[in-house]
This record gives structure tokens, C-alpha cells and sequence, in this order.
């Protein structure tokens, strides 16, 4: 079964509220947790994940926070979710040749990646400015 961890949702909550600030708004964590009810601690680490992929920048400093490194609409939801949760894989020997041994001959193969295939073209399909839109 493929399950969005907790850490998952919080991104999700987290990228959400900064797409629903105005352009070029730096908000702080503690403002960002607080709204999106998310522990400060665990948003910290899930932003600095956003900004090693750039889907968030960050600056430190008086007048530092975090603030999306581009529009909304050009951020997917499989972007967020693949910088916290890591790529789709509804099973794991589509990891890789050689994960399974039985990758040549299982029957169920095909399967997993037309499940793989569907949920990331899905999840590519909507953007976090649809989702932020009230």
C-alpha cells in the first residue's frame, strides 16, 4: 500500500501557505508552523529539503525566511512530494535492474510501473497553485 507519511502532509501544508502568500512575501517558520499546524522543528528540516530541490528559497538575517523560488503554478505536487517522501515506488523492485530477481520474469512487474506511471502523472497534473486556491 503507498501511504503519504506525516512528513509528506506537512510539506504539503507547508508549500501550501507559502503559495497562498503574496509574491515575493518571506514568511518565518514559527509563522509558517503555526498556520499550518505543523511542529516548528519538523517544518524547518521539510523546508530545507524544499530548498536543496529549489522549490523554496531562504534567507537568513533580520527580514529572513522562506518564500517559493518560483510561481505556484509552476510547482507540481509531485515535486513536493517526491523532495520529502523520495521518487514514487508503489513497489520496490521498480527501484532498479537487479533489485528483484525475478524482474525478467514476474507476471506483476508490469503492473507496478503502470501504477507508478498513472500516480506520477497525476501528481504532476496538479500544481500547488490549484491546491492553494481558496
Amino acid at each position: 500500500m503507498m501511504e503519504l507519511t506525516r512528513k509528506g502532509e506537512y510539506a504539503i501544508r507547508g508549500i501550501l501557505y507559502l503559495a497562498r502568500q503574496p509574491q515575493g512575501k518571506v514568511s518565518l517558520v514559527g509563522d509558517i508552523a503555526a498556520a499550518s499546524d505543523v511542529p516548528k522543528t519538523f517544518l524547518a528540516k521539510i523546508l530545507q529539503d524544499f530548498v536543496k530541490v529549489g522549490l523554496v528559497a531562504s534567507s537568513r538575517g533580520t527580514g529572513g525566511g522562506f518564500v517559493l523560488a518560483r510561481p505556484a503554478g509552476r510547482i507540481t505536487l509531485r515535486e513536493v512530494v517526491e523532495a520529502v517522501e523520495g521518487p514514487i515506488m508503489p513497489n520496490r523492485c521498480l527501484i532498479g535492474a537487479g533489485t528483484c530477481d525475478r524482474d525478467s520474469s514476474c507476471r506483476v512487474h508490469p503492473v507496478w510501473e503502470r501504477v507508478r506511471e498513472q500516480t506520477v502523472a497525476i501528481l504532476d497534473g496538479i500544481t500547488i497553485e490549484e491546491l492553494a486556491r481558496e
